[in-house]
């Protein structure tokens, strides 16, 4: 999985049978199946990108379903506007503060959960979840999927990679949430030097409800989160380039 700015990615390695049986797209829209050969062995794999649900991108969705009106992912005490592909999004915090519970429907709103699913399981949005085979249970995350946990002090930036659950990030988000705009900048240093602190309930919710209601993931199950790969007594940077080659 790769959660980039604008969009996230997931791919896995699915069963012959599995990928004979997956459902055909649009023309002009990528396949659900990509084979490839590594070291001599032929896989299939599950791939989809979704659009508008990277980091940065998920903001604006959930910003569009309140519209101009309070949002309870937003820390008490914030009041701005959140600019993103040239569109600004009205960004105020309920006078109470944000909320985990209300965030969490908010998200799983701009996440198009009950969207109507065409085929026999989907992730969100009536898109296929590729059957959610065993390649699932051994799941690498990358870009934010790591940045966040490090920018929030959750582990070592020194480390490349750790071992992570999405129960760890809900703990974390009812953690945010609790706080207000003025003490989250003290909490989470590196995130107001990023400037988007304000926005620190609101990601951790997205990336649990994101892992757990979209991906169907187990609220316990680890997941490898990093910014490296070991590869060959090589180490290669965990980035966009080596999805795109």
């Amino acid at each position: 999985m790769d959660l980039g700015g604008g969009s996230v990615q997931m791919a896995y390695a699915v069963s012959k049978k599995t990928a004979e049986n997956a459902p055909k797209v649009a023309d002009g829209d990528d396949p659900y199946i990509k084979k490839i050969v590594l070291k001599g062995k032929p896989y299939d794999l599950y791939v989809h990108s979704y659009l508008h649900f990277g980091r940065e991108a998920s903001r604006a969705e959930i910003l569009k379903v309140t519209h101009s009106s309070p949002n309870p992912c937003l820390l008490a005490g914030f009041d701005g506007t959140y600019t993103y592909s040239g569109e600004e999004f009205k960004a105020i915090a309920p006078a109470s503060g944000a909320n985990f519970k209300g965030c969490k429907e908010i998200i799983r709103k701009a996440l198009k959960l009950n969207y109507p699913c065409p085929y026999q399981n989907c992730t969100f949005g009536g898109i296929w979840n590729g059957g959610r085979g065993s390649g699932q249970k051994h799941l690498f995350a990358s870009s934010s999927f790591y940045y966040l946990p490090e920018d929030a002090g959750m582990i070592d930036s020194n480390i490349p990679n750790f071992q992570i659950r999405p129960v760890d990030l809900e703990s974390e988000a009812k953690r945010a949430c609790a706080l207000n705009f003025k003490d989250a900048k003290s909490t989470y240093p590196l995130l107001e030097k990023r400037n988007i602190v304000a926005y620190a309930c609101m990601d951790f919710i997205y990336q649990y409800v994101l892992l757990v209601d979209g991906f169907g993931l187990d609220p316990l199950q680890e997941i490898t989160s990093g910014k490296e790969i070991e590869y060959e007594d090589a180490v290669v940077e965990a980035a966009w380039p080596l999805g795109n080659a």
